[in-house]
């Protein structure tokens, strides 16, 4: 697949990028060298590989799931305009 100027366009115009006609120019190369590539990627075969989270075969050390709230609840609502039993109050926004 080539990137031709109108398709340059078109992928600026949808992804809202102002591009200059010096950076079509410059740019258009470069997109259908990375189709190219991803074309290539596309043609290997990986029916028997497994997926992968890691290359490196190790097991992560995952601490303990502990549920802490840091215990300064006063010390965040002193900054807070206004409070009302531990907790901000906000002006309403939805009448």
């Amino acid at each position: 697949m080539s990137m031709d100027k109108e398709a340059v366009c078109k992928v600026a115009r949808l992804s809202q990028i102002r591009v200059s006609e010096e950076e079509i120019e410059r740019i258009s190369p470069q997109l259908t060298g990375i189709l190219k590539w991803i074309e290539q990627l596309g043609e290997v075969n990986t029916d028997n590989v497994e997926p992968l989270a890691n290359v490196v075969d190790s097991d992560l050390h995952l601490r303990k799931d502990e549920i802490t709230d840091g215990n300064c609840s006063d010390k965040i609502l002193a900054n807070a305009p206004e409070e009302v039993q531990n907790f901000f109050v906000v002006p309403k926004v939805i009448e």
